[in-house]
C-alpha cells in the first residue's frame, strides 16, 4: 500500500536514493516523554499517540522520506506483561502503522510533495526482553520458535497496510532466519537489517553468511545494517552489494554506546554526514540514522545526498513544509 500515490519504494531505490528518518525514542526523549520502562517508545501508542505522530512528523519536516514505526518494541507478550489483551495488543500494533500514515497527511496539509513512505518496525525477539539481548542474540531459540513468536505481529502489521515492513537490529542469522520465512506471503514487501560489529553480526556470525539468507528472497527489497556504529556501515555496505545485488539500507546509531543495566546511552556522537556519500557510492539506497540522530542529523543526511542520488525518476522537490 503505498502512500498518496507515491511510487513504490522498491521502484524508488531503483531510481536513486531515499532517506529514513532517525530515532523515535530520542525524538519522542527530547519532547520530554520518559521512555525508562520496558516498552520504552511503544509505551506512547498507549498513553500519547499524538506525540509518535508529531515525531514522524518532524522527521518528515526535517526531509525524511520514509517513516519507521513505534513498533520496535510492541509484541504480544511484550503487552501482556502490562495487563494488555491480545485484541488490544494488536489494535496497538495496526496504529503505529495509521500514525505513520497520520503523519504523512500532515505532512501533505504543510506543503510536503515529495513521495512518503510508512514502514512498519517489526523489532527482534531481544527487544522484547528488554534487557539488550537484541545486541547479543543467541537467545536459545530454535529457528522455528522464532518464526512462530514473530508470524502473529508480522500478521498485524501488514494487515495495517505499511508500504514495507522494517526487519530491523536483527543481532543472528537464525532470528534473520526465522523472520524470513515469517514474511513469506504477507504480500508486504520488507527490508532487513542487522545489528552488527565490525564485520560480524552481533551473534558473531560472518555478514557474507547474513546476507546471504535474502539473496534470492522476493519479499526483501534491501539489506543491510542499522543501530550499528557509523564506522562499522561503509564494509557492510560493500559486503551485502556483493553478496546480494540488492539495494542497501543503512542507518547507524549515533556511535555512542547503550548501557542496558543503566538504560542509558553513554560517549559522544561519531555519526557525520560527511560518510553519507561514500555509504551512497557503495550501493546505500536507504540512508538515515538510528538512535541519538535526530531531525538536525536526517537534516544533514539530506544535504549530502541531494535531489536524486545516483538515478533519476523522482526528486525531493520540497524537504521542508
Amino acid at each position: 500500500m503505498t502512500s498518496d500515490h507515491s511510487p513504490s519504494l522498491a521502484d524508488a531505490l531503483a531510481a536513486g536514493t531515499v532517506v529514513l528518518d532517525g530515532g523515535m525514542s530520542n525524538q519522542l526523549a527530547s519532547a520530554g516523554h520518559d521512555l525508562s520502562d520496558e516498552l520504552w517508545s511503544a509505551r506512547l501508542l498507549a498513553e500519547r499517540p499524538d506525540a509518535v505522530c508529531d515525531a514522524h512528523l518532524a522527521y518528515f519536516a526535517a526531509g525524511a522520506d520514509v517513516a519507521i514505526t513505534a513498533s520496535y518494541q510492541a509484541t504480544f507478550e511484550g503487552f501482556g506483561r502490562r495487563g494488555i489483551s491480545r485484541e488490544e495488543a494488536a489494535r496497538l500494533l495496526a496504529l503505529s502503522v495509521e500514525l505513520g500514515r497520520d503523519a504523512v497527511r500532515r505532512a501533505r496539509a504543510a506543503g510536503i510533495v515529495r513521495p512518503l513512505w510508512v514502514a512498519a518496525s517489526v523489532g527482534p525477539y531481544g527487544a522484547m526482553l528488554a534487557d539488550g539481548s537484541e545486541y547479543r542474540g543467541r537467545y536459545g531459540l530454535s529457528v522455528g520458535e522464532l518464526e512462530r513468536f514473530h508470524r502473529p505481529r508480522l500478521e498485524v502489521l501488514a494487515g495495517a497496510g505499511p508500504d514495507v515492513l522494517a526487519l530491523e537490529t536483527v543481532p543472528d542469522a537464525d532470528e534473520a532466519a526465522a523472520l524470513l520465512r515469517a514474511v513469506r506471503g504477507l504480500g508486504v514487501p520488507a527490508w532487513l537489517s542487522y545489528s552488527v560489529a565490525g564485520g560480524l553480526t552481533r551473534a558473531g556470525q560472518p555478514l557474507e553468511e547474513a546476507f546471504a539468507l535474502a539473496a534470492d528472497v522476493d519479499e526483501v527489497i534491501a539489506v543491510g545494517v542499522n543501530c550499528c556504529a557509523p564506522e562499522d556501515v561503509q564494509r557492510a555496505v560493500e559486503t551485502a552489494v556483493r553478496v546480494t545485488g540488492k539495494p542497501v539500507v543503512v542507518y547507524p546509531n549515533s556511535g555512542e554506546v547503550w548501557d542496558a543495566e543503566a538504560r542509558a546511552w553513554t560517549g559522544r556522537s561519531l555519526f557525520d554526514t560527511g560518510q553519507v556519500t561514500g555509504w551512497r557510492d557503495a550501493g546505500a539506497r536507504l540512508i538515515g540514522g538510528c538512535c541519538r540522530v535526530g531531525p538536525e542529523g536526517i537534516a544533514g543526511v539530506v544535504q549530502a545526498v541531494g535531489d536524486r542520488g545516483s538515478g533519476g525518476g523522482w526528486s525531493r522537490s520540497s524537504a521542508r513544509p
